[in-house]
């Protein structure tokens, strides 16, 4: 399923869309915990909250903590991740070719996530990726973040594409609701930080995708620009 008209612009989440940051904030979560003495939590336990930040994250790796202990351990956790932000963390298998075919046939494309901006910006840019977006919204880029729309649509404004012209793709109900809102294409990354308890089937999802590399039929890229060497991007 996909568009009759190709879509003009690709917009995407960052944790669990663009970017496999799991491995470092859990690993990270671990070394806090074995500072405190305790066994660290299976990565695939933690994955799953990755994508609703690091308050998400620690509440599950230190349940009952209290409100002070608890503001200390989350100051500590974003210190750590500040410093090594991209020890593992690399763009999930196939976005390499997406970005490179999305450049190739001039299709602009942006990250906006309720991340904040001195965390985004960084990652980014060490990744190379920052200068190749069109636009980056974080989650202080704008008075409101996620699932409300505005960040979307001032992702749209900035790369001057119209709102139903561009695909939002994420891992969260909260990435749906502000496509929905925004009037864009939902698109739900299956293969993101989607825990086993989410009811994903009231989702206004438009579609699922189970590879970045399923965005390229949406806007019209799919045969073309799969024959683009990975490296390709301008």
């Amino acid at each position: 399923m996909h568009c009759a008209t190709p879509l003009a612009a690709v917009l995407l989440d960052l944790d669990g869309t663009l970017l496999d940051t799991a491995p470092d904030m859990v690993r990270i979560v671990n070394m806090l915990r074995a500072h405190e003495s305790l066994a660290p939590l299976a990565y695939a336990d933690l994955r799953q909250y990755v994508s609703h930040g690091s308050a998400a994250l620690l509440r599950v790796a230190f349940p009952g903590i209290d409100g002070v202990r608890f503001a200390a351990t989350q100051g500590r956790f974003l210190e750590l991740y500040r410093e090594h932000l991209v020890v593992e963390t690399r763009l999930f298998p196939g976005f390499e070719q997406v970005l490179a075919a999305l450049e190739a046939h001039g299709i602009p494309w942006g990250v906006i996530t309720n991340k904040p901006g001195w965390l985004t910006e960084p990652l980014l840019r060490q990744l190379a990726l920052y200068q190749r977006a069109g636009c980056v919204l974080s989650g202080d880029s704008l008075p409101v973040c996620k699932p409300d729309p505005l960040p979307l649509l001032t992702a749209a404004r900035r790369i001057a594409v119209a709102p139903e012209r561009c695909l939002y793709a994420g891992d969260a109900l909260r990435d749906m609701q502000a496509a929905r809102a925004a009037n864009m294409v939902g698109l739900a990354a299956r293969y993101g930080y989607i825990g086993a308890q989410e009811n994903t089937a009231q989702w206004p999802v438009t579609a699922w995708i189970d590879s970045p590399l399923d965005l390229l039929a949406w806007v019209g890229l799919d045969r073309i620009a799969l024959q683009l060497p990975a490296g390709a991007h301008s």
